[in-house]
């Protein structure tokens, strides 16, 4: 009896070592504010989709109409083996040269602009980007981190981009990446309030690490794959140089290339939800 006595109170003992473990970290989570980011995938979007007849042949051929317009085509994304370039941080001084290599190979990228120092000082770039096919969307006016942000910061830094971009190009933005991919609920909340659904990203190079454009291009081949969104920043001196291997080695590999719309289309990136 003393013997089991004994073990019952070691064990007891563990126990409660255990449990005031588990409570320490429940506690140390739930400081650090760490949830669980619930997010979309492209083609749970296009599955979702419900589509009528009509509205598919109204969409089919308003698409039709800006890829004319733009020169850069249509894809079906449920039959074609698809991907998205994204470029962070624009437009800069490299963004001229990465429009005429875009051109080039008649691909389609989404851009996530910055307003401070970028879209302020590049305009006629963004102006290039919507005109010639592109999907201009928003990176927040400064690169507050939105997690550390009151919610009337976190709208000015939304809304001041989105109006000088509905200016530049008389498309108001449906889209945008929250600096570092740092968000969270107050965040889904304002940008529902907005209109804006966030788009995070499936690869990245971390070309701000390297201006080595062999490596970025070897990070982006290792880790594609079909509705892959590709994050890359043409503010950095590797990028540009990097992406026409990019393109042609994903080609090859029988990729087509879509803006993050086009990824998700015939469904629709809903305002406060978080895609990737």
């Amino acid at each position: 009896m003393l013997s089991l006595t004994r073990k019952m109170t070691k064990t007891g003992t563990r126990l409660r070592v255990l449990a005031t473990f588990a409570a320490a970290a429940s506690v140390t989570l739930a400081l650090s504010g760490c949830t669980k980011l619930e997010t979309h995938s492209p083609s749970s979007v296009r599955n979702a989709a419900d589509t009528s007849a009509a509205e598919a042949d109204a969409a089919a051929a308003t698409n039709g109409a800006q890829a004319r317009a733009g020169g850069l085509g249509t894809v079906d994304c449920a039959h074609a083996k698809c991907i998205a370039l994204t470029f962070d941080a624009g437009p800069s001084e490299n963004s001229a040269r990465l429009l005429d290599i875009l051109k080039e190979k008649q691909v389609p990228a989404t851009f996530f602009l910055l307003g401070k120092r970028h879209i302020d000082t590049y305009p006629e770039l963004v102006r290039r980007m919507s005109d010639e096919g592109h999907e201009v969307a928003s990176h927040t006016w400064t690169h507050k981190i939105l997690t550390d942000a009151e919610p009337d910061e976190i709208r000015e830094e939304l809304e001041r981009p989105n109006k000088e971009i509905e200016r530049l190009t008389g498309k108001r933005p449906t889209l945008m990446r929250p600096p570092q991919g740092r968000t969270d609920d107050t965040v889904h909340d304002i940008c529902r309030e907005l209109g804006l659904a966030e788009v995070l990203w499936s690869v990245t190079a971390k070309d701000y690490k390297t201006n080595d454009s062999d490596l970025i291009t070897e990070r982006v081949l290792d880790q594609s794959s079909r509705d892959g969104i590709i994050l890359l920043h043409d503010i950095y001196d590797g990028t540009v140089p990097a992406v026409p291997g990019i393109i042609d080695a994903l080609k090859k590999r029988g990729y087509v290339f879509v803006t993050v719309p086009q990824l998700m289309a015939p469904g629709k990136a809903e305002p406060g939800k978080v895609y990737r």
